[in-house]
This record gives C-alpha cells, sequence and structure tokens, in this order.
C-alpha cells in the first residue's frame, strides 16, 4: 500500500499539512465550512470574533439580536469587496460603530503583554481538496487562511507522477477562472502558490494567459533553483520557514503591499494596482538584516549585493520601515532614524505608500528638499524616516557625529545615485586635445581617476572614522574592490571579504528578471569573420543578399565614417526589427570629441542613403574643444537635458551616442544593441554593458558589437558578478545547413506541413483569425506524433539536441547578418514551437502560445521589410486564401484614416504596426468583456458609449507596458484620445450588436 501511495500528489500533501498542524500552529480546515457563495470560512470567523472581541461581540448582539452573524457577514462582505482583504486583515471593519478586528499582528516589542495575548489568537487554518465554485464541483488542492479569510490558494504536484511545477502554473491559468470570486485580485485569497518538490512559483493576480509568475526559490550555486535537501523535499522551506505562524503572520503584517498608480483621463482618474509579494531574496535579506541589527545594535556596515532586476527599491522600502521600528532583546529602540540616501524621487513616494499601509499614519517619512538646516532640524527631532541625497551625505555624516546620544541606520541606493561623479564634475572643461586617439586617452584617465557615488560614501565615511551610533547599508549592483574591503564581511572559509547578502546577476538572469546581455556578445573580428564567411557562401546569399554586406569585408574600423557605416546598415537590417519594430540602440564612445565626430558622420550618412527613419540624439557633458569652441548636448539636440530620456523613449529616436553619460542608472527597456567603440573593464564595463538588461514584452534577446575590446577583458570583468558566461567568439555559418540536413534525415517533419505552418504564422497583424492557434497546433502535432513514435529515447534526445543547437546558432547568426534564406527563416519560426511541444521525458508538455504578446512581436520583427519570402503552391494543399474576414467596410477605413490623420499632425508620424497592434488587442479584451456584450445589445450606441469609456480606459491601463508611448499620447492629449475612444467605440460596438449596421 505504502508503495503505490508514497509517490503521489497527495502524498506529497498530506506531508505539508501533517507539518503546518503539527509544528506551525495551524488547525485542520473543514471544506464544508467554506461558504463558496462568499468565499469565506464562516464558522471560523465568528469563532475568532466571539473569542478574540467578546466585548464587542456582546455590543453587536444587542444591535442585531438573533442576526447578528448575518448582519456582520454581510458588512465584512462589503468591506472585503470594496477594500480587500489585505486592507481588512489590517484595519478590520466597523458595524453599527463597533469596531472589530480581523486578525492582530506580533507587537514590535515585548512592552504590551495584552498584544501578545490576542496575537495568540489568531487562527490559522489550512484546508485541503477545497470546493471553491457555485458553478462547478472544481477543487484547489489547498487553502490557507487567517481567521476564516482565504490569504493563499495552492496548487501542487508530485514529479513522480510525471508532473512539475509547469503543471501547477498551468493550472492556475487555464483552468482557474480569475473571475471566481475566490480567485478575484484583492478581493480574497492574496497569493496563489505553484508547487512541487523542487521548486515554487507565486503570483498575486490571476488573468488567465496573462498571469505573471514569479519565483520563489532559494537560488543554488549563485543561480536560480533550489539546493539539495538531505532531510526532503527542495522546498520544504516554503512549508517549515514562510508559512510557519511568526513568518506568515509577519508577510501578511508588513511586507505585503498594494503598489497603486493613477492615470488621469478626461477629468476622471483611474488607478492601475498591483499587489507586492515579497521574493525570497528580497523577504530573507530584510530579516537577516533586521536580525543582525537587533543582535549586534548600531555601528555596524553591511553591503548588500543584489543584481539589477532585484526589485532594490522595494527592499530597501521594506528595510527602512522595519529598522524604523526595530526594538532589541531589551525592547529599547535600536535607531533613532532611519536616512535613506537616494536621488530618486520616486521612492520617496512609495516609502510615503508603503508604511501608511503598514501603520495608517502619515509624516513618518520626510524628503529633505531644502537645505541643510532642513535636515539637521529632522536629524534632531528624531524624525522616522528621512529621505536624502548623495550631494547631502557629508553633512549627515557631520550631524550624526555631533549628536552621539542618537543612533542612526543609513541606506544608501546606489542605483541611481550619479551618472559616474558627473554631479560633481564641472558642466564646462577645457580640454586641448591634438586628435580624437588623445581624447579618448584623457577621458579614459579622467573617467577612472574620478570618483563615483560609490567612492564618494566610503571616502567621506572613512575621513570620519567609524561612527559607533552609526549603522551603514549599501546596496549595490557592482562592488568595488575598495568597497568590499571596508564594508565587507569575512567568509569563515577564504577568509576574504564578501557581501553580507547577494543576489547575483546569474540568478535574475536564470529566473528572467533581467537579460544575458553576453549571450549575443560579439567582436569586430568576429563579425568581419562572419561576415565574409557569409558573403562567399553562395547557399545562403546568391544574389539575395544586401549589397551592404560585401561592403563589410573591405571596410576596417579605422576612422569613424567607415563604422557609422557598420552600425547603420546593421541596425536597419537587424536591429530595427526587433522588439515589434521598437528597437533602439546606444552607440558608446571613447570621448566627448568623439560623440560630436559620430553625430556629424551619422547625420551625413543618413541623409546621403535617405534613412529618414531613424533619428540620432546625443548625451555628453559640455566642454571646449582645442578652437575654443563649447560644445553642449542640448544644442546638438535642440532640447534640454532633462528632456532627454522622455524623448529618446519616442519612436522618433532610435540610436543614442553617448561619452560616458547614461552609461550607468540609465533604464530603458528598448534598448536592444549597444555599438560599442571605447575600451572598457571591470565595473564601468559590466555598468555600460547591462544597460541593455532590461525585459520588455516581445524582447527576445540582446546583440553587442564591440569594435575595440576582445572577448576575454569582457569576461574578467563579468565574471565577479555574473557567475557564469555564454560569450560566443566565432562559428560557422554552414553548420545550419548542416545540422538542418540532420535533422531533415530523420523525417520527423515535413516540409509541406513547415509551408502549412508559415503561411498562418506570418499572416499580416490584422488579418489573423482565432483559428490560427489551433491551425498551428494542428501542423506541429504531426511532427510530434512521429517523434513519439520513434520510441527510443537516445534518438529522440539527440533529435531535441540538435533542434536545440540550430534554433541558438540561427538566432545569433541572425544578429550578425540579415539572413535572406527563407527556408532557414521558416524552419527557424517552425522549429521553435515544435521544440515547445515535444514531450519531456516522462510526459508531454502543451504548446505554450498564451503569451500572445510575445508572439505577435514576433510576428511583427519577423515579417518586416520582406525578409520572409514564401512560396506559393507547394505540398500543403491549403484553401486559397480569400478576402473574407479582411475586408474593411468603408466607414472603418475611414476612422482608421482619420487617427492616422490625427497621429499625423500631433506627432509627425502615423501609427506604426506595434502601435496597430496594441489597438487589436484591446479590442479583443473589449469585445470580450461579458459586462459590454450584454450592454450592447440591448442598447443603442450612444447609450452604450457611457459604459464603454470606463472599460476602455481600464484595458488601456492594463496593457499599458506593451506600447507606453501610445498610452502617453492617448492620456495626454485629448484629441487624440477622442479619436480613438470613437473609433474603437464603433468598432467594438458592431461586433457585438451586428444588427446595427449603421450608426
Amino acid at each position: 500500500m505504502a508503495l503505490t501511495q508514497i509517490h503521489t500528489e497527495k502524498a506529497f500533501e498530506e506531508a505539508i499539512e501533517s507539518h503546518l498542524l503539527e509544528k506551525c500552529g495551524y488547525i485542520k480546515g473543514n471544506p464544508a465550512d467554506f461558504n463558496r457563495e462568499l468565499a469565506l470560512d464562516t464558522k471560523t470567523i465568528f469563532a475568532f470574533l466571539q473569542e478574540s472581541q467578546h466585548e464587542a461581540w456582546k455590543k453587536s448582539v444587542s444591535i442585531h439580536g438573533s442576526n447578528t452573524e448575518s448582519k456582520l457577514l454581510q458588512r465584512l462582505t462589503r468591506e472585503l469587496d470594496n477594500r480587500g482583504t489585505l486592507d481588512v486583515l489590517r484595519n478590520g471593519f466597523i458595524d453599527y460603530g463597533v469596531r472589530y478586528k480581523m486578525a492582530y499582528f506580533k507587537p514590535a516589542s515585548g512592552l504590551n503583554p495584552e498584544a501578545e495575548r490576542l496575537y495568540r489568537l489568531n487562527r490559522l487554518t489550512i484546508t485541503r481538496q477545497l470546493k471553491y465554485s457555485q458553478k462547478s464541483e472544481r477543487s484547489v488542492d489547498m487553502l490557507l487562511g487567517l481567521n476564516g479569510l482565504p490569504v493563499a490558494t495552492v496548487e501542487l504536484k508530485n514529479r513522480f507522477t510525471g508532473q512539475d511545477v509547469s503543471d501547477a502554473k498551468e493550472q492556475f491559468i487555464e483552468d482557474r477562472d480569475p473571475k471566481e470570486l475566490l480567485f478575484q485580485f484583492k478581493k480574497r485569497a492574496l497569493v496563489h502558490f505553484a508547487v512541487d518538490p523542487d521548486e515554487v512559483y507565486m503570483t498575486t493576480k490571476l488573468e488567465g494567459s496573462r498571469t505573471k509568475y514569479l519565483p520563489f526559490n532559494l537560488g543554488y550555486n549563485r543561480g536560480a533553483g533550489n539546493p539539495p535537501n538531505p532531510d526532503g523535499y527542495k522546498t520544504s522551506y516554503l512549508w517549515e520557514y514562510i508559512w510557519e505562524k511568526d513568518s506568515w503572520m509577519d508577510i501578511l503584517g508588513r511586507f505585503l503591499h498594494l503598489q497603486v498608480e493613477e492615470y488621469k483621463f478626461d477629468g476622471k482618474t483611474f488607478k492601475q494596482e498591483s499587489l507586492l509579494f515579497p521574493r525570497y531574496h528580497q523577504l530573507d535579506v530584510v530579516r537577516k538584516l533586521e536580525d543582525d541589527a537587533r543582535k549586534n545594535g548600531a555601528g555596524k556596515n553591511y553591503l548588500i549585493e543584489h543584481s539589477a532586476g532585484s526589485g532594490k527599491s522595494n527592499s530597501i522600502a521594506w528595510l527602512a520601515y522595519r529598522l524604523s521600528s526595530l526594538h532589541d532583546k531589551d525592547d529599547k529602540r535600536v535607531f533613532d532614524s532611519v536616512i535613506v540616501v537616494t536621488d530618486r524621487l520616486v521612492l520617496d513616494q512609495q516609502l510615503q505608500n508603503t508604511i501608511y499601509q503598514f501603520e495608517h499614519k502619515q509624516g513618518v517619512v520626510q524628503r529633505i528638499d531644502k537645505d541643510s538646516n532642513q535636515l539637521a532640524a529632522a536629524l534632531s527631532s528624531g524624525t522616522n524616516i528621512i529621505i536624502t541625497t548623495l550631494q547631502k551625505f557629508p553633512f549627515v555624516l557631520e550631524k550624526i557625529g555631533q549628536l552621539p546620544a542618537r543612533n542612526y541606520a543609513v541606506i544608501v541606493d546606489e542605483a541611481h545615485s550619479s551618472q559616474s561623479g558627473e554631479a560633481s564634475r564641472k558642466l564646462k572643461e577645457v580640454l586641448t586635445i591634438g586628435n580624437l586617439e588623445d581624447a579618448a586617452r584623457k577621458d579614459r584617465e579622467r573617467i577612472y581617476t574620478e570618483s563615483d557615488a560609490e567612492d564618494e560614501i566610503r571616502k567621506s565615511m572613512l575621513s570620519r572614522g567609524q561612527h559607533k551610533n552609526l549603522s551603514f547599508f549599501a546596496f549595490t549592483a557592482t562592488p568595488k574592490p575598495k568597497t568590499l574591503e571596508v564594508f565587507g564581511v569575512k567568509d569563515a572559509i577564504t577568509d576574504k571579504p564578501i557581501p553580507f547578502h547577494l543576489y547575483s546577476m546569474r540568478q535574475a538572469i536564470e529566473e528572467g528578471f533581467i537579460m544575458d546581455v553576453l549571450k549575443n556578445y560579439t567582436t569586430y573580428k568576429t563579425f568581419f569573420k562572419l561576415s565574409k564567411q557569409i558573403e562567399d557562401d553562395p547557399k545562403i546569399n546568391k544574389k539575395k543578399a544586401s549589397r551592404a554586406i560585401a561592403r563589410f569585408i573591405s571596410l576596417h574600423p579605422h576612422n569613424l565614417a567607415q563604422k557609422t557605416e557598420i552600425i547603420i546598415e546593421h541596425f536597419r537590417q537587424v536591429t530595427i526589427k526587433k522588439i515589434g519594430g521598437k528597437a533602439k540602440a546606444m552607440v558608446v564612445t571613447a570621448s566627448r570629441p568623439h560623440v560630436v565626430r559620430y553625430k556629424q558622420e551619422f547625420d551625413r550618412y543618413l541623409k546621403e542613403k535617405g534613412y529618414t527613419e531613424i533619428k540620432t540624439l546625443v548625451a555628453f557633458s559640455a566642454f571646449k574643444d582645442e578652437s575654443g569652441i563649447i560644445h553642449t548636448e542640448s544644442e546638438i539636440n535642440g532640447f534640454g537635458e532633462k528632456e532627454l530620456p522622455d524623448k529618446f523613449n519616442t519612436t522618433e529616436y532610435q540610436l543614442l551616442l553617448v561619452a560616458d553619460k547614461y552609461q550607468t542608472g540609465f533604464d530603458q527597456p528598448l534598448l536592444h544593441t549597444m555599438y560599442v567603440d571605447k575600451k572598457l573593464s571591470g565595473v564601468k564595463a559590466v555598468q555600460t554593458l547591462s544597460r541593455l538588461n532590461r525585459i520588455y514584452p516581445g524582447k527576445e534577446d540582446t546583440f553587442i558589437l564591440d569594435f575595440v575590446n576582445d572577448t576575454q577583458e569582457i569576461l574578467d570583468s563579468f565574471q565577479p558578478y555574473y557567475e557564469q558566461t555564454t560569450l560566443i567568439e566565432t562559428t560557422d555559418p554552414n553548420q545550419l545547413y548542416d545540422l538542418k540536413s540532420k535533422l531533415e534525415a530523420t523525417q520527423i517533419f515535413w516540409q509541406s506541413e513547415i509551408d502549412a505552418f508559415c503561411n498562418i504564422f506570418f499572416k499580416k497583424s490584422g488579418s489573423q483569425t482565432s483559428k490560427d492557434p489551433a491551425q498551428l497546433n494542428a501542423y506541429i502535432d504531426p511532427a510530434v506524433d512521429r517523434y513519439k513514435a520513434i520510441g527510443k529515447e537516445e534518438v529522440q534526445e539527440d533529435f531535441k539536441h540538435t533542434l536545440t543547437v540550430f534554433l541558438r546558432l540561427y538566432s545569433f547568426l541572425s544578429q550578425i547578418m540579415p539572413f535572406q534564406d527563407a527556408e532557414l527563416e521558416k524552419f527557424y519560426s517552425y522549429g521553435r514551437l515544435l521544440l515547445n511541444k515535444l514531450p519531456k521525458k516522462v510526459m508531454s508538455e502543451k504548446l505554450k502560445l498564451n503569451d500572445e504578446v510575445a508572439l505577435e512581436y514576433y510576428r511583427l520583427q519577423k515579417i518586416s521589410e520582406g525578409s520572409i519570402i514564401l512560396e506559393k503552391g507547394g505540398e500543403s494543399g491549403l484553401k486559397p486564401t480569400t478576402e473574407a474576414g479582411t475586408k474593411k467596410d468603408k466607414e472603418e477605413f475611414a476612422i482608421l484614416s482619420e487617427i492616422i490623420k490625427v497621429f499625423n499632425e500631433r506627432f509627425g508620424k502615423p501609427l506604426t504596426d506595434a502601435d496597430k497592434l496594441f489597438f487589436d488587442q484591446i479590442e479583443e479584451e473589449l469585445v470580450a468583456d461579458e459586462t459590454l456584450s450584454k450592454q450592447a445589445k440591448i442598447n443603442t450606441i450612444d447609450n452604450f458609449k457611457y459604459g464603454f469609456q470606463d472599460v476602455f480606459i481600464n484595458k488601456l491601463i492594463d496593457r499599458m507596458e506593451q506600447n507606453k508611448e501610445i498610452f502617453i499620447k492617448i492620456m495626454d492629449d485629448n484629441v487624440v484620445a477622442e479619436v480613438v475612444k470613437d473609433y474603437m467605440l464603433k468598432k467594438v460596438y458592431k461586433r457585438l450588436n451586428p444588427a446595427f449596421s449603421t450608426y
């Protein structure tokens, strides 16, 4: 019996439940007590209220009599629907003047015995196989509740049965209706866990195919995943530590945070809400810092090395709040004030909002935005949390030294603190240069001897000596050796200084929070070699290749004119098609005179070629050349320096030429390619190349073309922060044909199936139908069946490995050269989805076609400029393409042309394919909205528009991350907004109510 049960999902479920009941203070919940209509455990609610708040209950009975339970339940339900579970848990509810708490959180100190007693009255429940729906008998594996309110749902999978965490995520996405009350955002369950014995993922918002799951793993060998557990499951930390009573109550009370962003439109305010649940490393670093500070008191330094993509802003906000209320073992406050040093204005409001949710107190956070007197007053008065800038940091240290009776925690946010010392640099600097090489040398010497924010802070602290009343918490992605020496802790094994806490670049990449910028890193030597090989290979080119490719052979990068041609032609042929046609690039130059020369060459070449679709910007600090002419960024660009990030974010500009500026602390997710014409090493190399690492919908890769550095230099620079690299130095393009021939020999796929697949996959935007995903499956399934029929595991694995190598190699080479071989491109597109659908070793995995944005962006970037030439006829036997379903009536054409006209008039350019795709996706969501569907059928269009507007704006806000530029244009321009809204109103109404052919 045991042998047949021990490997099952049920056994896994029982093991978790047993631990929570026996060691974590949970109560076993009864599924029968769960009210499906209200999505609440009503029995537990009333038991908690009567035991913990007996006097309040008696008052309610005197008011409501025998209806007390139903009246309180009615009031509680209304508050949950209006305010959400998190707010009700923290702040309770009021009924007829009687105030009730729905949870008691652990007090910060032991000075209040009554608070400790009430805390022990909380009822944590675990309910298994809970049926949650009024419509069906579907159940969720586990529900974690607090005092009768649902706080977490859990889906479990056991790998012994052939399923894993991806199946649990898929179950939430495909089988759990977000409209069910239990799963509605913030109204009931706050977080949803997908768990198997090896990994954990979580999300706070279920929204079908757009659900975003985040890893909640410990990390292993400085990468993703979890370490082996000799005592049991790799994921046992989840129920043994995270869900343990004190830990779980702490997360619910002092970590979970509702983030609200507001947008104004047509006189109304619309909100976008997201619920922040800490990722594991965020929870871990805050708790470890808090515990160490409680134990050791003030006077200690901490270095936190957290990669880009780690969520430093939230980690800092949580840490600041907890340190401000931290008490030691004797219940004495550890810090009188917490000082946050940052140049990010957004962190100010974020801290205010976060702490208000935890305590409902205002004035806890004060931003120093005036002078040193304001800062001195805040320090002297003991303001809980003070936010100041890097420039005022020396004064902070000086003032703290004068207040020895007070203890302070200083948190430094390094990420956006400075542009490599630019804050302390004179705006105008005289350079005496004879040539560009001299300028590059001087600029390099200046940069590598100049102090940046990290250096300034370290020097300020060392010059004033160690303060026994000051603890220093420094967050950085790239600590310098000297910073490690001063602030690091000694490693027990090597005796070398290491960070107090680490979240590595490798882990951030493997967990999908940033991109691996070294994956497609190419030196000019390699670029030249590959270009020559491809040019000499008649299979690939043979009259189809771009003429520009041939010129690469004769070019050597000795002057800017030649490099300019290489950069612009590569950008036009490759980069501009990425990210749905929205990709941008950065050119890193050797000096400020270089950036001016590059700008002149770029403008000359673009004009000569008539490339009006490309525009450039420059970023550099002002300087005076040897002729006495002062060159400034704003003069060349035609607008102020502060406007540059916003201007570059528009579709008007694609290339940014920089000289040191914007090589650190610049977040532009659309940056895809970097052209490097400057010696880089150490931290500067990591910071510069990492400008490309931000993720964005449809951004599948990045590319670096380096004219100056070699791969070993870059590898040596990244290794201390990176852990693992995938630099590609050279390869042979002919391998593609060898690999494809090997795959064809298996006869697993047929060319006719590839042709039929591509006829669907490469349809132009706007002509796709709802049947297309099913058709894609239909053309891939025969190959999957043949793969399964092979029966020999080693043959199957060899095929899968060979296909993987082909896809990776093609992806890399297509960054180097714009392939003109349609057959390769078609096979690449088909092969990517075939690989996704091939069975795992144990069981098959469904084709992942849920990410409609990535799929649509992929289509756009691959068909642009005719790089795919589909052949007519062939063996596919497809029905001839008709105009059915693709024609637009005259009025619709007129409306669309009006939008294009408005965009031309307002912004000087029409809608792009990416913009039109954005509207198509909004339209589909509006048509799928059940409320709008009902309203359209029973109302005229004049009445329908009143309910339509709010839904339209909310859908727009939901999708703003996919096209922020178009979103901002609509929000900021009433004329554009009205035209777009009217266009969408008529399209949606006509689709929902076909009976009305005219308006």
